[in-house]
């Protein structure tokens, strides 16, 4: 079993991560009355806060990361007679804890939660960092908010039901912790894996929480991977669509001269390695992603703005020529 601390003074919190790291949940809620466990039909893992407790479902899919589910979270906290004197224990994926954090965060004005993850693609990112949020039809994640969980259990037995696609879109979300600073990832042990991604986020959040500077190079490979993801024509996965976009945003780095050659086949190898697409799919629309891209939360007076490597490593570049990325897209089609 790992724990580690997501620094950020007197609202740090731990990660903990190992075999059966859920049954930690009572010692980590805060002192509350009850708990209110958001989570899926789907979800095979029953908890246990060690207090009264009610639990709360949520549809399938990115379909349910809506306004919609958030409104109905809330209606059912308030008929469960949920206070901010409790908590909220979201257990599933990224769906299910973006969704329940963001509840949390506007029930009472601010609820606890403990997030437990039991998805790759929710421990190695989507729990830890306290950015919560629901979609629109505009974009991924429009709406949201910052709300910290006071812990995070990362169990890695729940990975041993996942289906081989659910596992493989979590590599597509680790496959970026490779180009962050984790070294020798792919060599590495699940457990291992999972605890030094993890404790990559924690650093960068105990650092930047708001996302003012360096917390924005955590979304390396997701400009491109939310467009595909918000036109709904693909058939990706999220972690597939970071795959993808991970490989695209080193061939427009090289286009616009921030890296050579060995740098792309690196990244290339490093997403095929985990069995990821590394094309766009057949027929995609490079109009309409462009037109989704030039929306993305990160874009700045409206323009075209991504995370690039370079020479100094990854960083946010704004004001990106549209043709030199029209061209990256076309370079991309399979």
């Amino acid at each position: 079993m790992r724990e580690l601390t997501v620094e950020l003074g007197e609202r740090s919190y731990p990660v903990v991560v190992g075999a059966g790291a859920r049954h930690r949940l009572a010692g980590v809620l805060p002192r509350v009355r009850r708990a209110a466990v958001v989570t899926q039909e789907t979800v095979p893992w029953a908890v246990d806060s060690g207090v009264e407790q009610q639990t709360f479902y949520l549809g399938a899919g990115e379909e349910a990361k809506t306004l919609a589910s958030v409104e109905d979270l809330c209606r059912s906290f308030a008929r469960f007679g949920l206070t901010r004197a409790d908590a909220v224990v979201a257990v599933g994926g990224g769906v299910v804890t973006d969704t329940a954090g963001f509840a949390a965060a506007v029930y009472h004005r601010g609820t606890p939660v403990v997030h437990l993850p039991t998805t790759l693609l929710g421990q190695v990112d989507a729990a830890i960092g306290g950015k919560t949020g629901v979609n629109l039809p505009e974009g991924k994640n429009l709406v949201g908010a910052f709300w910290q969980p006071a812990a995070v259990l990362c169990d890695t037995d729940t990975l041993a039901t996942l289906p081989p696609r659910e596992r493989r879109s979590g590599l597509g979300e680790m496959a970026k912790y490779a180009f962050l600073g984790v070294d020798d990832l792919p060599d590495l042990s699940l457990e291992d894996a999972v605890a030094a991604c993890a404790a990559c986020k924690a650093g960068v959040v105990g650092a930047d929480e708001r996302e003012s500077g360096r917390r924005a190079l955590l979304n390396y490979g997701h400009t491109l991977a939310h467009a595909l993801e918000t036109a709904g024509a693909y058939d990706l996965r999220h972690g597939e669509a970071v795959g993808v976009g991970l490989v695209f945003a080193s061939r427009l780095a090289r286009r616009l001269g921030r890296v050579a050659d060995g740098r792309v086949a690196e990244h290339e190898r490093v997403v095929a390695g985990y069995d990821l697409p590394t094309l766009l799919p057949p027929g995609a629309d490079a109009d309409h992603l462009l037109a989704l891209m030039a929306r993305d939360k990160k874009a700045i007076s409206g323009g075209l703005t991504f995370v690039l490597d370079g020479p100094a490593g990854l960083s946010v570049v704004a004001g990106v020529d549209e043709e030199a990325v029209r061209e990256t897209l076309a370079e991309m089609t399979a």
